[in-house]
C-alpha cells in the first residue's frame, strides 16, 4: 500500500476561540491576603517571631519572641535584655494577640520608635526596625526554624569560644568597656577575675592535645556552673579565662574566686582510665581600685598582675591585693 503523501493529508483547522475575559481583582481579597502575610497563623508553627539587635555590645545576638508578651531593656527582670545607657530598665513590651505582634512602649525616658517614628503601640510587620532610645536598633521578622537557627548559630559563632563555649575574647573586652561605663554612670559595682590553669603544659605533654581540650572544656563548664546569669564567662586565652562580675564589689569578687578555686581542685577528671585533679590560680580586680580615667585594659592588666602573683605564691591560689 502507498503511503499517502503529506500534500494529501487533510489538514484540520483548529476551533475558534474566543480569548478569556479576565475578571477585575477583589479588592476584599487583596484586603485579606495582606492581613494574611501580616498575622501568624496559630497553627503555622513553621513560623516564628524573632528580634535581631543591630547595634551596641549585644549586636548580631538573636532572641526569640517564644512567649504571648515578653518585656524588653536592660533591667535583670526582662526576658529580652539589652546593653545600651538609653534603654530603659523595662523599655517596652512586644506581645502577639490576634496573630499579630504589637510593641508597646512602656513609659520609657527616650522613647520607642517604628520607621523613625515615636510610638506608644504599633503593630510589627516582619522586616520593622524598631529603635529604643537614641542608639539601640533590632529588627523583627518572621522567618522559619532554619533561618532562626542559621542566625543562632551565626551569632554563637561571633561571640562564642569554638572550644569551651565561654565567650571569647573580643566579646570580653568589648563588654567589659560596656560595663564599666554603666558602672561608673550609675555608681555601682563592678569586678573582674582572672583565672589560668597550673601547670595545664605538663597535663598536655603527659596525656596529650585531645586529653587538654577535654579539660579546658570541663573546667569552663564548672565556671559556669559557678556564675549568675548576669555575669560573663569568657575564655581570655590559652588556658585562661576571665569573670566579669557585674554589681559587685572587691569583698564579694574575693569570695566568689575562693569559692571557683575550691570547685576546681574538687572536679574529678576522667582521662585515659585515670582520674586527675587541676587548679587554678585567680587574680581579682575591681572597678573602685581604678581612677576614674582608667580604662578596661587598666582592668584586665591589675587583674593580670595579681594572677601571676598568685602563682608565685605557689599557685591554686588567690591574689586580691
Amino acid at each position: 500500500m502507498e503511503r499517502p503523501s503529506f500534500a494529501e493529508i487533510p489538514s484540520e483547522e483548529p476551533p475558534a476561540h474566543s480569548a478569556p475575559t479576565l475578571a477585575p481583582p477583589d479588592m476584599g481579597d487583596l484586603e485579606r491576603t495582606t492581613e494574611r502575610q501580616l498575622a501568624v497563623p496559630e497553627s503555622d508553627a513553621s513560623q516564628r517571631a524573632v528580634l535581631t539587635v543591630l547595634t551596641g555590645v549585644n549586636a548580631g545576638q538573636v532572641f526569640s519572641v517564644d512567649a504571648d508578651e515578653m518585656f524588653i531593656g536592660r533591667g535583670s527582670e526582662v526576658g529580652i535584655w539589652v546593653e545600651d545607657p538609653g534603654v530603659s530598665r523595662k523599655h517596652a513590651r512586644i506581645y502577639r494577640k490576634d496573630g499579630l505582634y504589637w510593641i508597646e512602649d512602656l513609659a520609657s525616658t527616650n522613647g520607642t520608635f517604628i520607621r523613625r517614628e515615636p510610638v506608644t503601640s504599633s503593630m510589627l510587620v516582619s522586616g520593622d526596625r524598631i529603635q529604643l532610645g537614641p542608639n539601640m536598633v533590632l529588627t523583627f521578622a518572621l522567618i522559619d526554624d532554619v533561618e532562626e537557627n542559621l542566625r543562632h548559630r551565626l551569632y554563637e559563632a561571633s561571640t562564642r569560644d569554638s572550644l569551651t563555649r565561654a565567650f571569647n575574647r573580643q566579646f570580653l573586652v568589648e563588654r567589659l568597656q560596656s560595663e564599666m561605663a554603666h558602672a561608673r554612670r550609675h555608681k555601682t559595682k563592678l569586678a573582674i577575675l582572672m583565672l589560668d590553669l597550673d601547670a595545664f603544659k605538663n597535663l598536655n605533654d603527659t596525656h596529650g592535645h585531645l586529653a587538654g581540650d577535654y579539660v579546658l572544656r570541663s573546667v569552663a563548664a564548672q565556671l559556669a556552673r559557678l556564675i549568675r546569669a548576669e555575669d560573663v564567662l569568657a575564655r581570655y586565652g590559652g588556658e585562661e579565662f576571665v569573670i566579669l562580675a557585674r554589681s559587685t564589689g572587691k569583698t564579694q569578687a574575693t569570695r566568689l574566686a575562693e569559692r571557683v578555686r575550691s570547685a576546681v581542685e574538687k572536679l574529678p577528671l576522667e582521662l585515659h582510665d585515670e582520674t586527675v585533679f587541676v587548679t587554678v590560680s585567680v587574680g581579682v580586680a575591681a572597678i573602685s581600685e581604678l581612677a576614674p580615667e582608667a580604662s578596661e585594659d587598666d582592668l584586665l592588666r591589675l587583674a593580670d598582675t595579681r594572677l601571676y602573683a598568685a602563682k608565685h605564691r605557689g599557685r591554686n591560689c588567690v591574689v586580691a591585693e
